[in-house]
């Protein structure tokens, strides 16, 4: 053997030759050479035969993820649509909705009040009187009108294409209930009256929920055989394990937990977007919230949160 590392060129090239037959861990176990050093023979021995790959240090490059691309939700809790009201929120709603152009919309339900199939006033009260179906309707389609021109517009604009979704709410029920209790109106009345599918809705049928992204979306979720309505953000995370976002009750509420692998979730309970007063609300309970909500970067039930007040909407859009 000669050489600096103890080697002569003719000791490598037999160790080299037996790579047809082993490994250089095989080797290094039989001969004590370590296989760093028959593998760096091989790569001097092809150098200089011009094959293989040239010796270049490089530095070990460091692996980074690629970042994924979250979805941005918007969502539109109850809009309470009903006659002798100001429907000028619903155009300054569908503005902003075109402004940001969304990937998804989600309207919670409810944006028809429907007070002529209300099941909490008596024939004859004085809180039916006057009541008309087909006023309820009529201002129903008016407001949808206002609302989706300008998302319409700018869909045709540039090309903008959300997906639109909605589930119905325990109001749009009353045309079902209605129905139920009086079969003769069965084929005189019914849901395809507020005209949501000819806009493009995915009408989703009321307490049926939908997952979209990682958060489930139901107008409210039921608690117990009874199926009353989970009233905080806290116990919808305890209950459903999931993000969720449910709409129903006046005001929002908003809570945060932790999966087992780490990862995010988000419950929000927001059931206002609509600027009137409600009869049947003192002055201290008419004072809540009233918005919809932005959910940016969404990404499998994770997201973050941008509340959007009307107030905010009549400031922007005069």
């Amino acid at each position: 053997m000669s050489g600096i590392s103890g080697y002569s060129q003719e000791d490598k090239d037999r160790y080299l030759a037996m790579l047809n037959t082993v490994t250089p861990e095989e080797i290094h176990v039989r001969y004590n050479i370590a296989a760093s050093s028959i593998r760096r023979w091989k790569r001097e021995k092809e150098a200089r035969a011009g094959v293989g790959t040239p010796i270049i240090k490089t530095e070990t490059p460091v692996y980074q993820s690629p970042i994924k691309q979250g979805k941005r939700i918007a969502v539109v809790p109850d809009m309470q649509i009903k006659p002798g009201i100001d429907l000028s929120y619903a155009e300054r709603i569908g503005r902003y909705l075109a402004d940001k152009k969304p990937d998804i919309i989600v309207n919670g339900g409810d944006f028809a009040d429907m007070p002529s199939l209300s099941a909490y006033e008596a024939p004859g009260s004085m809180g039916m009187e006057g009541q008309r179906y087909k006023d309820d309707i009529l201002s129903v389609q008016t407001a949808m009108r206002l609302m989706m021109a300008p998302i319409q517009a700018e869909m045709a604009r540039s090309g903008w294409k959300p997906r639109l979704v909605l589930t119905l709410g325990n109001h749009e029920d009353r045309i079902r209930r209605a129905i139920k209790a009086t079969p003769k109106l069965d084929g005189v009345i019914g849901l395809s009256d507020l005209h949501y599918e000819e806009y493009g809705w995915e009408v989703i049928p009321f307490l049926q929920p939908i997952v979209i992204e990682g958060i489930v979306f139901c107008h409210y979720f039921c608690s117990g055989i009874m199926g009353r309505p989970i009233t905080s953000a806290r116990a919808l995370l305890t209950k459903k394990h999931m993000s969720c976002f449910a709409f129903h009750q006046q005001g929002r509420d908003i809570a945060f937990g932790t999966k087992a692998d780490g990862s995010q979730m988000i419950a929000i309970l927001a059931g206002s977007c609509y600027e009137h007063d409600e009869d049947y609300l003192n002055h201290q309970t008419n004072n809540h919230w009233r918005g919809l909500y932005i959910l940016n970067d969404v990404i499998d039930g994770a997201f973050e949160e941008n509340a959007v007040s009307l107030h905010y909407l009549r400031r922007k859009y005069p």
